[in-house]
Formats: C-alpha cells, structure tokens, sequence
C-alpha cells in the first residue's frame, strides 16, 4: 500500500530544507511519506534555475532506503514546466504535482509529455506518476474527469489556499474553515468515484499545533487520506491522524475475526457486540487493517520537532 498520509511542500532552492525532507546528509530520516520539491509558487522567479539544478542533484544521489516518496511540483505555464521536466524526469523521480489544474486535457497533455519523455530516459513507461492539485472553482467542477483522465494520477490534491483565493474569501481561515466544507467533500467524492484517494490541502499557521490537529481530523473525518504540510514539525500530528489508532485497529481486528469464523461455520448473520456485520464495515475493516500494516514499519522512525516549540525560530 502506497502511503500518502503526509506531503510536505520543501522549496527547491533550500538546499538544506530539501535534505532535511529527505534525510540526507546530517539529517536523519523522519516519518514523512511524500517530499514534494517545490518549483513552483514556493520559488522566486529569479531562483527557479537554481533550484532545477538543486533538485537534479538530489534526485541523482542515491536514496538511504528510508526517505519518502520523492515528487516535484512543477510550473503551469507551459515554457516553465518544459523546462522543470527537462531538468527533473530521471531516475530518483517517483511524480510530479501538476498545480492549478482546470481541465482533463492538461493531463492527457501533461501524461503525453511524460511518455516521450520517459523512453528518452530510458524509464519503464507510466513510472512517473501524477498529482492533479484541484485550486480553483472550475478545477473542481471538473475534477472527477481530472482524477480519471489518466492510470498515472495516484491521487488528488486540493490547493486550499489558491481556491479560497479563487472564491475570494478571507485571507484568514476561521474556526474549522466552514467555509472550505463543500469544496473539500466535493474532491474527496471526485476523487473516490475515480477510484484515487483524495489529499487535503495545507494548515497553514505552523505555530497552531492545536488548529492543526482540528483541522486534520475534520479531513479524516470527511475522506481524506493524507494531508499535505509545511513545515517538517507537522508531519507527527498529520501521520497520528492519518493512521489507524490502536482503537480503531483492535476493533477491525474482532470485526474480521468475527466475519472469517462465521463464513467458515457457513453461517449468513454476523453479529458483534450485538450489531449486525455486512459487508461493507467488514472491507473497511479489513482496509484499516492494511493500512495499519503499511504504517507500522514507519512508526519507529522518531519524532520530529512539534511546531509549538518551532515559535518564533527561522527555518533553515
């Protein structure tokens, strides 16, 4: 199972920030499960060469065997990405995020692109996979057709920040981002009817460990699997919600057992606890199971800094 609990957006330019993310050199590995390599909003125009190159470098060192998934989130505009591509599509790579995504037709180009692309590389064709970032309003209109477009879209990412920017709402969020609601269900049901696990969009006070951990929940709560972040101090919180807690496992655990002794018996009623077991609590029985499996091997990996005690200090 693929884990896409945590994504954290790490500028391609910071060379340190990138190796942190990654648990290169000084750094040890942390938890995270996805390092997006950022080359587009988190990069000045005047750095984007820079951080191409930077980020070429890392993907063509050899990986510890505990880093995470390693994506680049490339420019929309078509010059820009070409050159993003050019620079980043080798060995090392496993996606790209593809921002501000409006239409099915940018994927169908964008995974054209990536077929020529890969054979040139000489990599196994569809091995770059995709991350379609849903920010605005007719993004999202159309974003069961973006998540369906293509087999290389593993998921689907909501940008929440350019889409309240794109309704024009608030630059603070309030309360548990009520206003957000529709919006976030709307990818999650795009998403799931394509068959792709939806990812949440950022908490963007880094200070908040409290907001964060609300925020996190709600995003379970209404389907989503993972939550994308930014700041390396978040990446606990966002895991701890985003797998089976001990609760949550103990009792899919009885419910599986429950349901395999009863089929072996030929009996057609299952109940536990005095509750009839159908079919669909025992698949996400057995789901959190699998993900339970996935994560464990994760959960020896330390802990990082908390942002509460991140306050006021420069990341570097």
């Amino acid at each position: 199972m693929r884990l896409l609990r945590s994504l954290m957006f790490v500028p391609g330019h910071r060379p340190r920030m990138v190796q942190r993310a990654l648990g290169l050199g000084e750094f040890a590995p942390t938890a995270l499960d996805v390092a997006i390599l950022d080359l587009e909003d988190g990069v000045p125009p005047d750095e984007k060469d820079r951080a191409r190159a930077a980020i070429a470098a890392v993907l063509a060192g050899r990986s510890n065997g505990e880093s995470p998934a390693r994506f680049v989130r490339v420019n929309k505009d078509a010059g820009a990405r070409d050159a993003d591509l050019a620079a980043v599509l080798r060995a090392g790579l496993d996606g790209i995020v593809a921002p501000k995504v409006d239409h099915p037709d940018e994927m169908i180009e964008l995974s054209g692109d990536l077929d020529e692309r890969e054979e040139a590389a000489g990599l196994a064709h569809g091995s770059i996979h995709v991350m379609p970032s849903i920010e605005s309003a007719r993004g999202l209109i159309e974003a069961h057709a973006i998540a369906a477009t293509t087999d290389r879209v593993v998921a689907l990412l909501f940008g929440a920040e350019d889409f309240a920017r794109d309704l024009g709402l608030p630059a603070e969020r309030e309360a548990e981002a009520a206003e957000l609601l529709y919006a976030r269900s709307a990818v999650v049901v795009a998403a799931v009817a394509a068959r792709r696990p939806a990812i949440d969009g950022i908490w963007p006070d880094v200070a908040d460990a409290d907001g964060l951990r609300r925020d996190a929940l709600q995003a379970r709560r209404l389907g989503f699997t993972g939550k994308s972040l930014i700041h390396p101090g978040q990446i606990e919180t966002i895991n701890d919600v985003f797998s089976p807690s001990a609760t949550e496992v103990s009792y899919a655990r009885r419910v599986v057992d429950a349901f395999d002794r009863a089929q072996a018996k030929g009996e057609g009623a299952v109940a536990l606890d005095g509750k009839l077991l159908d079919q669909p609590i025992v698949e996400r029985a057995r789901r959190t199971l699998a993900l339970h499996d996935a994560v464990f091997p994760k959960q020896r990996t330390p802990p990082v800094e908390r942002p509460a005690a991140l306050e006021g200090k420069l990341l570097k």
